[in-house]
């Protein structure tokens, strides 16, 4: 996986893509109990022109969030860290990981889809239930 179009091409195989855009590509993850989570996937570069794959899944609403948790939540994970970005206007809490392609590989692509699907969708409802999980 050393660009973005082999990115497309893998994952395309094997899910129906709901965006299909040059540099974005999504689609619906099966997790547990039939549910599904999106799945969101873009190139980046940085400052030193090296491409990054981000992989992103939405998780709800930022309103009601308190900051302090989840700069918490991001200090003890080992993958994936909160981030916000605008979601139809509105400021929206998503779980993020990037991975340089040079070190990207099927398997680890995968792996990493797998890891922030489910903990997105574990998020996603602890947050829907007002919990204090989060």
């Amino acid at each position: 996986m050393r660009h973005f179009e082999a990115v497309r091409s893998h994952l395309g195989a094997q899910h129906a893509l709901r965006h299909n855009d040059p540099y974005l590509i999504s689609f619906d993850l099966a997790v547990v109990s039939g549910r599904q989570q999106g799945i969101y996937l873009a190139e980046l570069e940085d400052e030193s022109d090296r491409r990054y794959l981000r992989i992103s899944t939405p998780i709800g609403p930022l309103s009601g969030i308190d900051p302090k948790r989840a700069l918490r939540f991001n200090w003890e994970q080992r993958t994936g860290f909160l981030a916000v970005t605008d979601l139809d206007g509105s400021p929206y809490l998503h779980l993020c990981e990037n991975r340089p392609y040079d070190v990207l590989d099927a398997a680890e692509l995968e792996r990493v889809i797998m890891e922030l699907g489910t903990l997105g969708d574990q998020l996603e409802q602890a947050i829907a239930a007002e919990s204090d999980s989060f």
